[in-house]
């Protein structure tokens, strides 16, 4: 009998033990208790945990952090580019998966310094006759994304996108003419994207890529204006700065029959963009030079609440829409973004 309850003494702890850390995670589904159960499943089946803010990342834990934040949403992880075009083989999400593509935003107060009131083009019939009733203040507002069509089309490499942008300018505060949509420009897009490895004075080269590029604003004459481009794109990051180098082949040009043949004298034949993110705010310039001036665009994003930014533009030039391709002017616009460019 001694013998017997010195037995069981020493069996008990080790039978418990093995009942509270089952071996397979199967036998978690046995414990009745609800906090014994979860906590057999967490022993089993561990989270990993969230580094600190600027700790280091050792390599082979990179791609759990990665795999726990996988979203539009920057992680520490994740380089300014990655996190937009799922560079790394670790941030690949797949196929049709509707990403951020250029900032989304709107401004109910969008200024101009010169209004053009009767817009014109070389091409016949395209230039308007009647100035039209337009007020210097309009609202303005843009959507745009992008998804995956194909992954990896080489190797691990080659991911061709399709994108949509649509930016819009409303005389909401123009009821003598019914508060009508003075210009809404469409641009639908097919882009090859590769990732790079190289680095140039202090930049890392991380994105090359084409693609094919269509914008119309859908009108029709005297007001309709269009064109079509083959877009190359450089893209070079440096810590918390990211340089987009775009030049672009217009295809009409060549053949001299679109709505503005011309386009290329004022808009010109490719830009550049630098963006910089500091301490939550984002801060973007483009700058676009031509024959007869081009354009430079400055974006202030700032942060108000969670994902809800305020949005500063300034504009000054040539093509701030594609009914002013010809026209030059200052605008000034203040509102709200949802989505910067990272």
């Amino acid at each position: 009998m001694v013998l017997r309850t010195v037995v069981a003494a020493l069996l008990l702890p080790a039978a418990a033990a093995h009942a509270t850390t089952p071996s397979e995670p199967r036998a978690c589904a046995a414990i009745a208790a609800d906090s014994e159960r979860l906590a057999c499943y967490d022993s089993q089946f561990p989270r990993p945990v969230a580094p600190p803010p600027n700790a280091a990342i050792a390599p082979e834990q990179q791609a759990l952090y990665a795999y726990e934040g996988r979203s539009a949403t920057r992680t520490p992880d994740r380089s300014l580019l990655d996190s937009r075009w799922e560079l790394d083989a670790d941030s690949k999400l797949g196929a049709f998966n509707i990403r951020g593509y250029k900032p989304l935003y709107v401004l109910p107060f969008f200024h101009t310094s010169n209004i053009n009131a009767s817009p014109t083009s070389p091409s016949p019939n395209h230039s308007v006759e009647l100035p039209e009733r337009l007020k210097a203040a309009e609202m303005k507002f843009q959507l745009s994304f992008k998804g995956k069509i194909l992954e990896n089309l080489f190797g691990d490499n080659g991911d061709l996108w399709l994108g949509y942008t649509q930016a819009s300018h409303w005389q909401v505060g123009n009821p003598q003419i019914s508060r009508p949509f003075r210009e809404t420009n469409y641009e639908p897009e097919l882009m090859m994207v590769f990732r790079s490895n190289y680095r140039i004075f202090g930049w890392d080269g991380r994105l090359l890529g084409i693609g094919v590029n269509h914008q119309s604003n859908g009108r029709s004459l005297p007001l309709s204006r269009s064109w079509n481009r083959v877009i190359g794109q450089v893209g070079f990051e440096h810590n918390d700065w990211t340089l987009m180098i775009r030049p672009w082949w217009i295809v009409d040009e060549e053949f001299d029959k679109s709505d503005n043949p011309d386009i290329g004298d004022y808009v010109g034949h490719g830009d550049i963009q630098l963006v910089r993110v500091w301490n939550g705010h984002e801060f973007a310039l483009m700058l676009r030079p031509s024959p007869e001036g081009g354009a430079v665009q400055f974006d202030w994003a700032f942060p108000i609440h969670n994902q809800l930014r305020g949005h500063v533009q300034l504009f000054d030039g040539y093509g701030e829409s594609l009914i002013d391709y010809n026209h030059r002017a200052t605008y000034v616009g203040v509102g709200l973004s949802l989505l910067e460019w990272y």
